[in-house]
């Protein structure tokens, strides 16, 4: 056991050695990356119903997602009532500062998952996702290819997104909002119809039903991520996969560069820690830009 202090809040770390990723990437890794990326992360973190996905027999066994804050939390992690269940609401863990980063490492809480809106008010949406998940026999390639088709349709209409990996397979387009007045239901059916026009404009290459029988080969736009009772892997959040990959913010000639196959977008911990070095935070327009939906024509 080990005992670290953190801008004068002291957090118990333990099993340090022990392997977290099949790689060899240990939980003192993991509180390292979290430590580190801190300043990054948490402003995509702050004033939100977060839920952990643990891990604390390493990411090759099960974990479990775990949406009610720990009972054993420091009085300084604080929590706000999010969506509720049948047993009510339920008060999720709000990540706010550095130490709380750390302490979430210490539980093996390897993925951080945000809803789109803040907890201070959770019906309505700082954004809006696209959620790109490739079929069998696609690839991020082609999550990249209809994300450029996706930006051409915002465009249209005078929206922009911004890009990152998933840290899986997929890629995802945030569109900030920022504004009173939207809804989830506006922002999912936003996103249902802009995935509606791609299976227009792409036929074969995209769709926006879930049935899994339908994907092969495709590209499924995610439109439902933008329910009230929905989450998404946060950015800069480690994931769950045999290497300590990353959701990681990119640009779009990145994105560009890995449609036609020229760039393969993954990024493990210690790449992330490198980029926002170089470049900050490349999400940081979708804490703040200001934009509003298209009203629907009657």
């Amino acid at each position: 056991m080990t005992v670290v202090s953190i801008d004068g809040r002291e957090v118990t770390l333990t099993n340090l050695d022990k392997v977290l990723y099949p790689s060899g990437f240990t939980k003192a890794e993991v509180v390292d990356y979290h430590a580190r990326i801190a300043p990054w992360a948490i402003p995509h973190l702050a004033d939100r119903c977060l839920t952990f996905r643990r891990f604390p027999d390493g990411t090759d066994r099960d974990g479990f997602f775990e949406k009610r804050c720990n009972k054993h939390r420091p009085e300084w992690v604080p929590v706000s009532l999010g969506p509720g269940d049948r047993r009510g609401g339920i008060e999720y863990c709000r990540i706010e500062e550095p130490a709380a980063m750390v302490w979430a490492a210490n539980l093996a809480a390897i993925e951080l998952h945000a809803p789109m809106a803040h907890a201070v008010d959770i019906d309505t949406p700082s954004t809006l996702v696209f959620d790109f998940d490739p079929g069998p026999k696609t690839s991020v390639v082609e999550c990249c290819q209809i994300a450029l088709a996706t930006t051409a349709v915002l465009e249209s209409v005078g929206l922009q997104g911004w890009c990152k990996t998933s840290g899986s397979k997929g890629l995802q387009m945030y569109v900030p909002l920022n504004t009173p007045g939207a809804t989830h239901q506006g922002a999912a059916d936003f996103a249902l119809a802009v995935g509606q026009v791609l299976e227009r404009q792409l036929p074969g290459k995209v769709t926006t039903i879930m049935a899994k029988d339908v994907r092969p080969g495709k590209i499924f736009v995610d439109w439902s991520q933008n329910a009230l009772h929905k989450t998404t892997i946060a950015p800069y959040s480690l994931r769950a996969r045999p290497r300590p990959t990353v959701s990681t913010p990119v640009t779009w000639d990145e994105v560009e560069s890995c449609a036609s196959g020229d760039l393969d977008l993954v990024f493990e911990a210690g790449d992330v820690l490198e980029r926002v070095d170089e470049f900050g935070d490349l999400f940081e327009p979708v804490l703040t830009l200001q934009q509003e939906l298209p009203t629907p024509q009657s």
